[in-house]
């Protein structure tokens, strides 16, 4: 039963990614720490975040926003993924053993600057809208500002609204056994 919770909340996370919402106002970072913190088998940490942002992506990709691509889009950027990874490796250091508010809070902060410095560093790399300079780099850097406040914000949201129905559901659980 925890996992069929467990497994509706990284669906459902992933499915508010199709509804309209602000620029990086998305549950990523939550879906990712979620999926560390609370999947016992490393694989299904692993695949079932994975999966969930893989398909919301197809749909995103290939439906919402097809009018931006000239054939199926598997993938659009490999950077969002190592980004989806490397919050994951957060999560499972900072909240496996250990899910306290603070420690949710930290993580969810950590999540949101990883995913920034991968995404812009990605942009800075790819675009070709910045020099290949250091300087570039932080124009970039300082170009993605104006997003790091939205995912904040639904880092600390998401997460709070995932871990706290979890937990809710745990207490539910043990009242009613």
């Amino acid at each position: 039963m925890r996992f069929r919770f467990a497994l509706a909340l990284i669906v459902l996370a992933a499915l508010t990614r199709l509804l309209p919402h602000p620029p990086n106002f998305t549950p990523i970072g939550a879906m990712g720490l979620f999926g560390a913190a609370y999947f016992g088998n490393k694989r299904f940490a692993l695949l079932i975040p994975f999966a969930a942002l893989f398909l919301s992506d197809l749909i995103l990709n290939n439906v919402v926003y097809s009018q931006f691509y000239t054939s199926f889009t598997w993938v659009t950027s490999w950077w969002i993924y190592l980004g989806f990874a490397l919050v994951m490796l957060a999560g499972y250091f900072m909240l496996r053993n250990n899910r306290n508010p603070a420690r949710l809070a930290a993580a969810s902060l950590t999540a949101s600057m990883l995913f920034f410095l991968v995404s812009n560093l990605s942009t800075w790399l790819g675009s070709g809208m910045y020099p290949q300079t250091f300087a570039g780099l932080m124009t970039c850097y300082t170009a993605g500002l104006p997003f790091l406040g939205n995912t904040v914000f639904a880092d600390l949201f998401f997460s709070a609204v995932m871990f706290g129905s979890y937990s809710w559901f745990l207490k539910t659980k043990m009242q009613h056994a």
